[in-house]
């Protein structure tokens, strides 16, 4: 017993560690101005940051940090370091939007902030003035991963057309990120979806005019499936919720 009992303390350490990390160092500057509406769209493909419940707590992550799309929908928690002249108290917590592109021409320390291997946050303006004043334009920041929390289930938005189903997946709590997804209609298995871009996973199956449950796996190999959430009667264009971290 005792043996199964530090086995668990030590699989929950685990577990925990890899996203309750300790504070680590990063730069932040912002972007889109003061409404965010510059924000909309973007890499990780949310569109309307505000109808999909984002709102203007986001952040367009550095190439170090995106990982090509996969840190899509990760929270962080950021605060304002070591600079008295322009932090101000407090932090923010705020979601993986948008991808911040490197700037080649420019030096790391001067106006590349997004290059290789650099950890930056590019902020939505508003939510940038919560922890630095707007005139400091970049300031030093820590940072840690923390959990998602969201408002009902996650969200599937249907596009594409027949033996190209293009599925938006947006609202994931926990870890946020996702990274596999598997689909299935009411006349076939299980199949996996492969990422197109950003948070949309296309399939090639044909599977119009079947209810359609779907498995999704975050990057903490957390797992939940959302059985026939999805109607036979779906339309391209419709979004559908289903279960949720929790």
């Amino acid at each position: 017993m005792a043996i199964v009992t530090m086995f668990l303390v030590g699989f929950l350490s685990l577990v925990s560690s890899a996203h309750c990390q300790g504070w680590i160092n990063a730069h932040a500057t912002f972007y889109g101005g003061g409404d965010a509406s510059g924000t909309m769209g973007g890499a990780c493909g949310y569109g309307n940051l505000y109808s999909q419940g984002y709102g203007t707590n986001t952040a367009a992550l550095s190439t170090a940090m995106f990982n090509s799309g996969r840190s899509c929908g990760s929270c962080y928690e950021i605060r304002c370091a070591k600079d008295p002249k322009w932090c101000l108290p407090g932090s923010i917590v705020v979601t993986a939007t948008n991808f911040c592109p490197p700037n080649n021409a420019l030096p790391n320390n001067a106006g590349g902030w997004c290059n290789p291997p650099l950890q930056h946050f590019d902020l939505s303006q508003p939510v940038f003035q919560r922890i630095a004043q707007y005139r400091a334009g970049i300031v030093p920041v820590s940072y840690r991963r923390v959990p998602c929390r969201r408002s009902g289930g996650i969200r599937f938005t249907i596009n594409g057309h027949s033996y190209f189903n293009l599925v938006l997946i947006t609202n994931v709590g926990g870890a946020g990120d996702v990274h596999a997804v598997a689909i299935k209609g009411s006349r076939t298995g299980w199949q996996s979806m492969s990422r197109n871009w950003g948070q949309n996973w296309q399939s090639n199956t044909y599977l119009n005019g079947q209810s359609l449950s779907f498995k999704v796996t975050t990057s903490d190999g957390r797992s939940v499936v959302s059985n026939n959430c999805v109607h036979a009667g779906w339309s391209f264009g419709q979004t559908f919720t289903g279960a949720q971290f929790h």
